[in-house]
Protein backbone atom coordinates (compact mmCIF):
# COMPACT_ATOMS: atom_id res chain seq x y z
CA UNK A 1 0.00 0.00 0.00
CA UNK A 2 1.20 3.14 -0.94
CA UNK A 3 2.01 5.87 1.67
CA UNK A 4 2.02 9.75 1.66
CA UNK A 5 6.24 8.94 2.35
CA UNK A 6 6.16 6.86 -0.64
CA UNK A 7 5.10 9.72 -2.94
CA UNK A 8 6.80 11.16 -5.78
CA UNK A 9 8.03 14.31 -5.66
CA UNK A 10 5.15 15.40 -8.04
CA UNK A 11 2.36 15.11 -5.69
CA UNK A 12 0.96 18.25 -4.43
CA UNK A 13 -1.91 19.07 -2.30
CA UNK A 14 -3.96 21.64 -4.12
CA UNK A 15 -6.69 24.30 -2.08
CA UNK A 16 -10.08 24.98 -4.27
CA UNK A 17 -12.15 28.26 -3.43
CA UNK A 18 -15.80 28.99 -4.20
CA UNK A 19 -15.25 31.87 -6.54
CA UNK A 20 -17.66 34.51 -7.23
CA UNK A 21 -20.78 33.64 -8.41
CA UNK A 22 -24.26 34.12 -8.07
CA UNK A 23 -25.24 34.18 -4.71
CA UNK A 24 -21.70 34.68 -3.39
CA UNK A 25 -20.41 38.36 -5.42
CA UNK A 26 -16.86 38.00 -3.40
CA UNK A 27 -16.60 34.10 -3.74
CA UNK A 28 -16.92 31.96 -0.40
CA UNK A 29 -13.80 30.75 1.31
CA UNK A 30 -15.93 28.06 3.51
CA UNK A 31 -17.17 26.18 0.71
CA UNK A 32 -14.23 24.28 -1.46
CA UNK A 33 -12.07 20.93 -2.22
CA UNK A 34 -8.49 19.99 -1.02
CA UNK A 35 -7.05 17.46 -3.65
CA UNK A 36 -4.29 15.30 -2.71
CA UNK A 37 -3.10 14.93 -6.77
CA UNK A 38 0.68 14.60 -8.93
CA UNK A 39 1.31 17.48 -11.32
CA UNK A 40 3.32 18.00 -14.45
CA UNK A 41 5.83 20.98 -13.75
CA UNK A 42 2.83 23.22 -15.86
CA UNK A 43 0.76 22.39 -12.59
CA UNK A 44 -1.45 19.89 -14.89
CA UNK A 45 -2.69 16.49 -13.51
CA UNK A 46 0.04 13.73 -14.36
CA UNK A 47 -2.01 11.14 -15.68
CA UNK A 48 0.91 8.47 -15.62
CA UNK A 49 1.74 9.30 -12.26
CA UNK A 50 -2.06 9.32 -10.91
CA UNK A 51 -2.52 5.56 -12.42
CA UNK A 52 0.40 4.33 -10.24
CA UNK A 53 -0.81 5.66 -7.23
CA UNK A 54 -4.85 6.18 -7.40
CA UNK A 55 -5.33 4.69 -3.84
CA UNK A 56 -3.73 8.19 -2.45
CA UNK A 57 -5.61 10.55 -5.19
CA UNK A 58 -8.02 12.21 -2.85
CA UNK A 59 -10.40 14.73 -2.62
CA UNK A 60 -12.46 16.73 0.65
CA UNK A 61 -15.19 18.84 -0.27
CA UNK A 62 -15.57 20.82 2.87
CA UNK A 63 -18.75 23.31 3.23
CA UNK A 64 -19.74 25.65 6.02
CA UNK A 65 -22.73 23.77 7.93
CA UNK A 66 -21.98 20.53 6.12
CA UNK A 67 -19.88 17.45 6.57
CA UNK A 68 -16.93 17.11 4.41
CA UNK A 69 -16.82 14.71 2.02
CA UNK A 70 -14.17 12.46 1.61
CA UNK A 71 -13.63 10.68 -1.66
CA UNK A 72 -11.00 9.44 -4.75
CA UNK A 73 -9.74 11.55 -7.90
CA UNK A 74 -10.86 9.52 -10.55
CA UNK A 75 -10.48 9.25 -14.16
CA UNK A 76 -13.08 7.53 -17.01
CA UNK A 77 -11.63 5.91 -20.00
CA UNK A 78 -11.95 8.90 -22.01
CA UNK A 79 -10.08 11.15 -20.05
CA UNK A 80 -12.32 12.61 -17.81
CA UNK A 81 -11.60 13.58 -13.79
CA UNK A 82 -14.28 13.39 -11.85
CA UNK A 83 -14.31 13.23 -7.70
CA UNK A 84 -15.89 9.99 -6.53
CA UNK A 85 -17.51 9.73 -3.46
CA UNK A 86 -19.13 6.36 -2.93
CA UNK A 87 -20.52 3.44 -5.42
CA UNK A 88 -22.33 4.42 -8.36
CA UNK A 89 -22.09 7.58 -10.36
CA UNK A 90 -25.42 9.56 -9.14
CA UNK A 91 -22.78 11.20 -6.16
CA UNK A 92 -19.79 12.11 -8.75
CA UNK A 93 -18.66 15.80 -9.70
CA UNK A 94 -16.79 15.98 -13.20
CA UNK A 95 -14.43 18.33 -13.48
CA UNK A 96 -14.92 20.73 -16.72
CA UNK A 97 -11.54 20.11 -19.07
CA UNK A 98 -9.66 19.44 -15.57
CA UNK A 99 -7.26 17.50 -17.65
CA UNK A 100 -6.30 20.90 -19.81
CA UNK A 101 -6.64 23.24 -16.48
CA UNK A 102 -3.43 24.50 -14.83
CA UNK A 103 -3.28 23.87 -10.96
CA UNK A 104 -1.32 27.36 -10.24
CA UNK A 105 -2.71 29.39 -7.44
CA UNK A 106 -4.42 32.07 -8.87
CA UNK A 107 -6.26 30.20 -12.20
CA UNK A 108 -9.98 28.95 -12.39
CA UNK A 109 -10.89 25.71 -12.77
CA UNK A 110 -14.82 24.36 -12.87
CA UNK A 111 -17.00 21.54 -11.47
CA UNK A 112 -20.07 20.05 -11.99
CA UNK A 113 -21.84 19.88 -8.36
CA UNK A 114 -25.76 18.81 -7.84
CA UNK A 115 -26.34 19.35 -11.36
CA UNK A 116 -24.54 23.10 -11.98
CA UNK A 117 -21.20 24.09 -12.82
CA UNK A 118 -19.52 25.97 -9.88
CA UNK A 119 -15.99 28.05 -10.40
CA UNK A 120 -13.01 27.94 -8.00
CA UNK A 121 -9.83 29.22 -7.80
CA UNK A 122 -6.71 27.56 -6.82
CA UNK A 123 -5.94 29.20 -3.39
CA UNK A 124 -2.76 27.69 -3.25
CA UNK A 125 -0.63 24.42 -4.22
CA UNK A 126 1.53 22.85 -1.64
CA UNK A 127 4.09 19.94 -0.99
CA UNK A 128 2.48 17.09 0.65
Amino acid sequence: MTTLHDLTPKFRNIRLLLAREKGHPEGDREEGYDVLAPLTHEGQLEAEEWKSHRAVCRVRRFHTGEDDLIGRLRRKPGGQWYFDYAEGDRDDEVGFHLGEERFVTGEYVSIKRNGAMHTYQVARVEQP
